[in-house]
């Protein structure tokens, strides 16, 4: 299926025509999770999010190689240059190894993302996997001339590097603006300027994982495993590179820095970036006490829930906005997402029986519908409108269940389409019903009751046949009495 691909690229500000480094190839590096933690809401966003967009480029044809990394030992959180490595914190107070950490928090996060029907990635590296190519990777800054070792430390020199490129292109900040606002140092640091950053630091003593290198027994710099990972795995120029706003800035500007002062190149064709779901209009924190783990969201078991929600109604809800959107969290936008995912999955079923009655003329709603919805999918995958086109389409569902339309062979090909493979295939959402015997049971359950029905109708027993409509209905079963026998749904 060819199609024309917008992306919207961090970079140039604007959206681009998708064009790959490799025709028919499409390298994606994600920025995964940093693992002492349960896997929690912020997670799923960027999880859907190119897990939707590795979908799509796939339906389309593509061969994509996605890989995802993980954060687990022996680094510092976020842009900090002193401290503690928060995994190796969490192992001293539970006194374990602190791979046993990494490891446990990575099995859970694997699993909140599978309950989420997000494909795995092709290669999840983790950084304390990759050390050696990390030191390489210090090495080639270094002999750039854009590193400089204090104490046992190499730091990233942003003055020096700017004088040749412009630190601040990705996240749009002016380096001068940047130093008259940061607080400078006076002495009290082993760097020269408070912008520069740690590629290489020397461990205190009492920090558990380091390694021998050239400048010191220590540890990489966050932003570093990321350049190295993604030139390893998808070479040294590829085509997408994701992750959540918050990595903007530092992050994402530090890697692409890195990139051009190692390559000479930035590397990375398109950046994209999802944005932050807040909890009732207030970021999500410990500190307000809305802090949801996805563990907690499938379970009800927190204090602002008012019931659980399952896996595949979190993913309609983060699809309901359009990645570069906030996303606002509350109990009321779920309950609507639990609704609108329930008439999706209905339509989904109820085309498998649609009569094809209608004679040779197609349907043109029904085609421009199914263009909508791909124009719409590769116009920087915009879920939310590809949702309200397959709305029209369930509507044309009901209609045709009804009696009310008719459609052709070709009308039917395309709702099979949008509803059999476009849905479960690009925007990964399933019934979860199916496979576990409940829908099963529950179908041969309704049609025997409908068989007492029926006998009760043939002998004239009106008053047994609305009785038992009346309480299916209110049990939630809709039953028609057609001219071709009795149909229902739930």
């Amino acid at each position: 299926m060819e199609r024309e691909i917008l992306l919207y690229n961090t970079l140039s500000r604007r959206k681009e025509i998708f064009k790959p480094v490799t025709p028919g190839m499409v390298g994606i590096y994600v920025c995964g999770p940093t693992v002492y933690g349960d896997a929690h809401l912020g997670h799923a966003r960027p999880g859907v999010t190119y897990d939707v967009l590795v979908r799509m480029f796939r339906y389309m044809g593509y061969k994509v190689r996605y890989v995802r990394n993980i954060t687990d030992v022996g680094h510092l959180e976020h842009d900090a240059d002193e401290g503690e490595d928060k995994i190796a914190k969490k192992a001293k107070l539970e006194s374990l190894e602190p791979m046993e950490v990494a490891q446990e928090y990575t099995l859970r996060y694997q699993e909140a993302m599978r309950k989420l029907n997000t494909c795995p990635p092709s290669i999840e590296p983790r950084a304390s996997g990759h050390i050696i190519e990390q030191i390489a990777l210090v090495q080639k800054i270094f002999d750039a001339g854009f590193a400089y070792e204090s104490n046992g430390s190499v730091y990233f020199d942003v003055r020096a590097f700017h004088e040749k490129h412009n630190y601040g292109e990705l996240s749009g900040r002016v380096l001068d603006d940047m130093i008259s606002n940061t607080r400078e140092l006076d002495g009290q640091s082993d760097k020269r300027s408070p912008l520069d950053f740690a590629l290489w630091k020397k461990a205190a003593p009492e920090h558990i994982m380091k390694w021998p290198s050239p400048w010191s027994e220590g540890f990489p710099g966050w932003h570093l495993e990321c350049s190295a990972m993604s030139a390893k795995y998808l070479g040294e120029e590829f085509d997408i590179h994701g992750g959540g706003m918050d990595l903007l800035f530092p992050h994402h500007e530090c890697e692409l820095a890195q990139n051009k002062a190692s390559r000479g190149k930035g590397g990375v064709r398109y950046w994209m970036h999802n944005n932050m779901i807040t909890i009732e209009g207030k970021k999500m924190g410990k500190s307000y006490g809305n802090f949801i783990t996805l563990e907690e969201l499938f379970t009800g078991k927190h204090n602002i829930l008012v019931q659980p929600y399952s896996p595949m109604t979190i993913r309609f809800f983060i699809l309901q906005a359009h990645y570069r959107s906030t996303l606002d969290f509350s109990n009321d936008a779920l309950q609507a997402a639990e609704k609108g995912l329930k008439r999706i999955m209905q339509a989904a079923k109820d085309v498998k029986s649609l009569q094809v009655k209608g004679g040779s003329e197609d349907n043109k709603e029904i085609r421009k519908i199914y263009d909508d919805v791909f124009t719409a999918i590769c116009d920087d995958i915009n879920t939310p409108i590809a949702l309200s086109h397959l709305f029209d389409a369930v509507r044309i569902i009901n209609q045709v269940k009804d009696g009310q339309s008719a459609i052709n062979a070709n009308d039917k090909a395309l709702l099979d389409e949008l509803f059999l493979k476009f849905i479960p295939d690009v925007l990964g959402l399933v019934d979860e019903s199916a496979g576990n015997g409940s829908e099963e049971l529950v179908g041969g359950l309704v049609e025997m009751i409908l068989e007492v029905r029926k006998v009760a109708k043939s002998n004239k027993d009106f008053a047994t046949s609305d009785l038992i409509r009346d309480k299916l209905k209110a049990l939630g079963v809709q039953i028609k009495d057609t001219k071709d026998g009795v149909e229902w749904t739930l």
